[in-house]
C-alpha cells in the first residue's frame, strides 16, 4: 500500500484549510478599521454570524495567516511594507496581547481589581485561548471534540493559591469531575491494551506487537510475553527485559547523592549505552520515549530527569526518592508527587471557553464547567465596543512601546497588523502574554540585557493531529486502543481520551465514527535540545499539509492493517495542529549551568519596562496552565502597583 491512490491521498475527506477559506470571505466582506470602531460598517470574519474556527480543518495551530507578519518583523521586512498606522482612535485602561490562558487570566485579575475597566486582548490567532486549540467534529450527527493544544490540568506541583482559586472561580474542581467524568476503563473493558509498531527502516520488518505493559496501569501482561511478539534479536529481546524488570546495580559503591549527580550529567541514551550496555535495536526502540514530555529524543534529556519520570533502568541503583539538584522543573515535582489531574474532551480549551464566558458573557452561553464544553460561541460577540472586554482575533501585534520616558510613562501605544493594515490602539497599561521571543521585535527599546534573555527562549516544536475514523473496528480486532511507534514520523497514537460531561458522551461502539490523537515532535537526534528544537521548528515552516496527509494514511495503514484498516476507505477528515513554537522552554542540565533566580533568561527577560509588563508561560520556564495563570498574576500585580 504505497500509492497515492490506494491511501487515499485523492479521497473526497474534510480539508477545509482557514486560509484559503477565509481570504475569500474577507474578500466579500471587504477590509476596513475593526468592526464596531471607528465609524466602520465592514466586518472581519470573527463578526460574522455562524464563524467557528473549531470546526475547521487542515493545518491549524500556528495556522497560515497567524505568523507571516510577525516573521516579517523579525526579519526586517514588515516596516517596508507598512509605513503608516490607521488610528482607531480607541483608549482602554489595559490591552493584553495574547488571548490564551495567560492573557485571558490577565484579564479576570484585571477585571478583579477594577470591575470597570475597559480591555482590549488581541491575539494573532483565529481562535482565543492560545496553545489550548479545540477541535471539534460532527460525524454521524454527533459531536466529537478532541485538544489541538494543551490536554489536561496537570502539574508538577499543587497549584498555587493563586492558580487553584481562579478554577474554583470558574467552577472547575479536578478532583470531582475526575471522579465524576473519566471513563478510563471504556477501553480496558473491551479488551483492548497498548501496542508497539516496530517499522521495518528502524527494526528490520514491519510488526505491531500488542500488549507492552504501561507503567501506573495495571498490568495486564508480562514484558516475556510482549517481547516474545517484537522483530528484535535474542540478545535485545534480553535486553529490553533487563532494563525494564532487572535489578542490577550499575553503579555500585556511589551513594545515592553520588548516583543522581552522575545521572544528571549523563543523557539517558548515553546511560543505556554505556553503563547498562544494551543492545543497539534496545536503544532505537527507547530513542522517541522522552518526546512527548520534552520535545527531544533520549539523547538529549539527562538520565536523571528520565528516573524522575519514572523511565525504566534504575530499580537497583535504590536511588532515595524525592527531587535533587540539577533536575528540571518536571521530574523534580512528579517525583514529589504533581498536581491534581483531569482531562476536558477538547483540553484546556474549556478553560478558556469559561475565562471568555466570565469575562463576556453575552459570547458564550451557559452557567457552569460541564455545559460548556458543548456551548456554542458566538464569535460576533467578541469585539462590540458596549462590551468592558473585547477580544479581537488575527491581530498581529507589531508595536508595543512605552509613551514617554518608560520610567513614567504616560501610556502605552500598541500597533497590530489585520488583513493588510495595521492599526493603532492605545492604554494606560499592557500586557505581553504573547510568546516572549517575539518580544524584542515588538518592544525595540527594551533594554540590551533584558532583549539578549528574552531571545534565548526557545520553545519546543510539536504537532498535535486530529484523525477522524469512521469507525474503529480495526483497534477491536487488533486488541489495542493506543500505539507507540519509535521509528515513525507520529510517535505515537491513540483513540480519543474517554471522559463524559454535560451533554456530551466518549463514543463505546467501535461501528461508530470516533478521533484519533497522533503526536509528532520533531528533532534533530545527536544536536543541544535548543538546536534541535530550532532545527524541528524550521522543518515544520516548511510541511506542506499534504506531506503530513501522505504521511498519516501511510503509518496508519502500515499499523492497523491486520485489523482491516483501509486509510482510504476510513479516514473521514484530519486536523493537524502545527504548533512551531510549543512548550516553554525548561533547565536542562546537560546543556545549561544552574543560575540564581535573579539571574535566570526566563526572569530577567520578564521585567516590568515602564507601563508593559510580562506574563505567558515563557515567563515561568514552564510549560503548564497553572504557570500561565500565574504568571498573568504577577504581571498583573506588577502594574497596578504602579
Amino acid at each position: 500500500m504505497s500509492s497515492d491512490d490506494n491511501l487515499g491521498m485523492r479521497a473526497a475527506i474534510d480539508r477545509r484549510d482557514f486560509l484559503n477559506g477565509v481570504a475569500v470571505t474577507i474578500g466579500a466582506l471587504g477590509v476596513g478599521a475593526p468592526a464596531n470602531a471607528a465609524g466602520s460598517k465592514n466586518l472581519w470574519p470573527q463578526d460574522v454570524v455562524g464563524y467557528d474556527p473549531a470546526i475547521l480543518t487542515g493545518l491549524r495551530g500556528s495556522h497560515p495567516g497567524s505568523f507571516e507578519n510577525a516573521h516579517a518583523l523579525r526579519d526586517r521586512d514588515f516596516w517596508g511594507d507598512h509605513k503608516t498606522f490607521a488610528n482607531t482612535g480607541e483608549h482602554y485602561d489595559l490591552i493584553i496581547i495574547g488571548g490564551g490562558i495567560s492573557g485571558l487570566s490577565a484579564a479576570h485579575f484585571w477585571r478583579e481589581a477594577q470591575p470597570d475597566a475597559k480591555i482590549l486582548i488581541l491575539d494573532n490567532h483565529d481562535d482565543f485561548g492560545g496553545h489550548a486549540k479545540r477541535n471539534e467534529f460532527h460525524l454521524s450527527g454527533k459531536t466529537h471534540l478532541m485538544n489541538g493544544g494543551t490536554l489536561e490540568i496537570d502539574s508538577p506541583r499543587p497549584y498555587s493559591a493563586v492558580a487553584d482559586g481562579l478554577l474554583k472561580t470558574l467552577g472547575i474542581d479536578p478532583d470531582v469531575l475526575a471522579k465524576d467524568c473519566d471513563r478510563p476503563k471504556i477501553y480496558t473493558a473491551q479488551g483492548l491494551k497498548h501496542g508497539v509498531f516496530f517499522d521495518s527502516q528502524t527494526f528490520g520488518e514491519d510488526r505491531l506487537a500488542v500488549g507492552a505493559p504501561r507503567r501506573f496501569e495495571s498490568m495486564t501482561s508480562s514484558w516475556p510475553d510482549f517481547v516474545a511478539q517484537t522483530p528484535l534479536s535474542p540478545a535485545a529481546r534480553a535486553d529490553l527485559i533487563r532494563v525494564e524488570t532487572g535489578d542490577v546495580d550499575y553503579m555500585a559503591g556511589l551513594t545515592s547523592g553520588q548516583k543522581k549527580d552522575r545521572l544528571s550529567r549523563i543523557s539517558y541514551r548515553g546511560y543505556l549505552e554505556t553503563i547498562v550496555k544494551v543492545d543497539p535495536a534496545v536503544l532505537a526502540y527507547y530513542q522517541a520515549h522522552t518526546q512527548g514530555e520534552w520535545g527531544v529524543g533520549i539523547d538529549a534529556v539527562s538520565a536523571l530527569d528520565c528516573w524522575g519520570f519514572y523511565m525504566p533502568g534504575f530499580a537497583g541503583l535504590k536511588l532515595t526518592p524525592g527531587a535533587a539538584p540539577r533536575m528540571s522543573i518536571t521530574p523534580a515535582g512528579y517525583v514529589q508527587g504533581g498536581s491534581y489531574v483531569f482531562h476536558f474532551p477538547d483540553g484546556n480549551a474549556t478553560i478558556a471557553r469559561l475565562l471568555v464566558r466570565r469575562l463576556n458573557p453575552s459570547a458564550v452561553p451557559g452557567r457552569d464547567c460541564r455545559d460548556v464544553v458543548t456551548a456554542k460561541i458566538d464569535y460576533a460577540q467578541l469585539d462590540r465596543a458596549d462590551r468592558p472586554v473585547r477580544i479581537r482575533l488575527s491581530s498581529v501585534c507589531v508595536r508595543a512601546r512605552n509613551i514617554g520616558d518608560p520610567k513614567s510613562p504616560d501610556g502605552v501605544e500598541i500597533g497590530y497588523a489585520r488583513g493588510d493594515q495595521v492599526f493603532r490602539v492605545t492604554a494606560a497599561r499592557c500586557v505581553l502574554a504573547s510568546w516572549n521571543m517575539m518580544i524584542p521585535y515588538l518592544c525595540p527599546e527594551l533594554p540590551e540585557p533584558q532583549k539578549a534573555a528574552l531571545h534565548r527562549v526557545v520553545k519546543t516544536p510539536l504537532v498535535y493531529t486530529t484523525v477522524a475514523l469512521r469507525r474503529w473496528t480495526a483497534f477491536q480486532k487488533l486488541g489495542i486502543s493506543s500505539v507507540s511507534a519509535p521509528g515513525c514520523y507520529h510517535t505515537q497514537f491513540n483513540l480519543n481520551w474517554p471522559v463524559d460531561i454535560g451533554d456530551y458522551a466518549t463514543e463505546r461502539s467501535p461501528e461508530n465514527p470516533i478521533l484519533l490523537h497522533m503526536t509528532r515532535t520533531p528533532c534533530k537526534p545527536g544536536l543541544s535540545e535548543f538546536d534541535q528544537n530550532r532545527a524541528g521548528r524550521a522543518e515544520l515552516l516548511v510541511t506542506p499539509f499534504a506531506t503530513f496527509e501522505r504521511e498519516i494514511r501511510a503509518q496508519l495503514g502500515r499499523t492497523l492493517q491486520g485489523g482491516g484498516f483501509d486509510p482510504a476507505r476510513d479516514i473521514t477528515a484530519i486536523t493537524v495542529n502545527r504548533w512551531p513554537h510549543g512548550y516553554a522552554p525548561e533547565w536542562n542540565a546537560l546543556w545549561e549551568e544552574p543560575l540564581p533566580l535573579d539571574q535566570q533568561p526566563n526572569v530577567v527577560g520578564r521585567a516590568r519596562f515602564g507601563a508593559i509588563a510580562i506574563a505567558n508561560s515563557d515567563a515561568g520556564a514552564s510549560a503548564y496552565t497553572d504557570t500561565a495563570i500565574d504568571q498573568a498574576h504577577r504581571a498583573v500585580r506588577e502594574l497596578l502597583a504602579l
